[in-house]
């Protein structure tokens, strides 16, 4: 019985998905706002993770990251998403100023099931709580919004999107094109703080260029 209460306290891989959607939802909101890609006028704070951060009420944006994000949660699920790339151009000029990748590792796969791609390499459930997750999540949200006191800043007009890196054979939704990686001149990287659900793993790097 100890033991069946243990295990219900852990993340389920569903679970974990979701909890990394809500990371890359709450933090893709705080780099816009802290960035300045949109007016901060168009941001109201929403309370996530225990912090409070800036959402964007655009229905226009929200609308296009609830339907990138719930796409790569369930890529999460199949193991078919190995890298979700936030990327800053300037309007004018279509450089690329700056761009957050945010990589996903699996953990607690059998070793016979390395090279496979389907759902059932991954454990139905982990080893760790949501609080304590959560917990991590929060670190790295605020290392996000503590970034802006070394990134340079965006003087001229920008746009972002999202890239998503997957497996070869992942089916591509009709809506969505094939891209080329971006690549930055010249460019200085940070990396931020890893959190981990025991199943997923995301390592989050910004690199910007070194003006």
């Amino acid at each position: 019985m100890t033991e069946t209460r243990q295990k219900a306290k852990c993340i389920t891989l569903k679970g974990s998905a979701e909890l990394v959607k809500e990371y890359l939802l709450y933090g893709v909101n705080s780099i816009l706002y802290q960035r300045g890609i949109y007016p901060p006028e168009t941001f109201e704070p929403a309370e996530h993770f225990g912090l409070f951060v800036l959402m964007s009420t655009d229905e226009k944006i929200k609308g296009y990251l609830d339907t990138v994000l719930s796409q790569i949660q369930e890529w999460l699920i199949q193991r078919k998403v190995q890298k979700i790339t936030l990327v800053i151009t300037n309007v004018n000029t279509k450089e690329v100023l700056e761009k957050w990748d945010f990589k996903v590792d699996y953990e607690g796969q059998s070793s016979n099931s390395a090279n496979d791609n389907t759902k059932n390499s991954l454990p139905e459930v982990g080893t760790k709580d949501v609080k304590s997750i959560q917990k991590e999540i929060r670190e790295v949200i605020r290392q996000i919004t503590g970034t802006v006191s070394f990134l340079p800043l965006l003087d001229c007009l920008c746009s972002f999107d999202i890239l998503t890196y997957t497996v070869p054979d992942c089916g591509i939704p009709n809506q969505w094109d094939e891209t080329q990686p971006v690549f930055i001149a010249n460019s200085q990287e940070v990396q931020l703080r890893s959190f981990s659900t025991s199943i997923h793993k995301m390592d989050t790097i910004v690199s910007y260029k070194n003006v």
